[in-house]
């Protein structure tokens, strides 16, 4: 059976990651809303939110598919978003898709790219993405469009409350996990700019992955 809930033992460590992704940026309006694919809808829930509050003029939902989101959105990510985004009311000539993106690089430049061919400029980006992708999103966005402000936004769900929507307890552990790696290989790798990892949360870390939590590293 699929735990639905984080077991006693791990959530402290879960909780250090989770709090450590989040950017804790507070809403702003922004020339463009960018809304990153995933096998979460609560992402073109706030998009479609955040668009309806007025926060930005143009909406762009990014991604493809991936082995985590074939089953759920076979119609793919960016394309799923955009329907339930039109369902909440935002126009359909005020979204772009992307439905090409495979990862968080290429959501980003495959955006920027929508954006030129249209003539649109954007000085301030609104990404939003899965809680526990803010950090990386933020830090890839400054390597490959450096000179747009950014500001990070998820849907507003607390831990346990997030983990209990997407129904699996592993699942959401291991993603955690995985994006955490994922902050100092990128960087690493050129991919993002670099961003600090307090000592509390890399024990953490090493913590869950000793614990078995690691399908999702790179």
């Amino acid at each position: 059976m699929t735990a639905t809930s984080l077991s006693p033992a791990i959530r402290d460590d879960v909780k250090a990651l989770w709090d450590y992704h989040d950017m804790h940026h507070d809403a702003r309006r922004c020339d463009v809303g960018i809304g990153l694919g995933s096998h979460d809808l609560g992402v073109a829930i706030v998009a479609a939110e955040l668009f309806n509050a007025r926060m930005f003029p143009r909406l762009i939902f990014s991604g493809a598919n991936a082995p985590t989101t074939i089953e759920r959105f076979p119609q793919g990510e960016a394309v799923a978003y955009r329907d339930y985004a039109i369902a909440q009311g935002v126009p359909e000539d005020a979204i772009l898709i992307d439905a090409k993106a495979t990862n968080t690089e290429q959501n980003l430049r495959f955006s920027r790219a929508l954006l030129a061919e249209r003539g649109i400029e954007a000085r301030s980006v609104l990404l939003m993405s899965r809680p526990y992708q803010q950090r990386r999103a933020y830090a890839t966005c400054k390597k490959v469009w450096p000179e747009v402000d950014v500001v990070c936004r998820s849907r507003s769900l607390l831990l346990d409350d997030y983990v209990a929507s997407i129904g699996d307890a592993k699942k959401v552990v291991d993603m955690l996990v995985g994006d955490t790696q994922r902050i100092e290989v990128y960087a690493e790798r050129g991919f993002a700019i670099a961003q600090p990892i307090p000592s509390e949360v890399r024990a953490a870390f090493v913590r869950l992955v000793a614990a078995g939590y690691t399908s999702r590293l790179a």
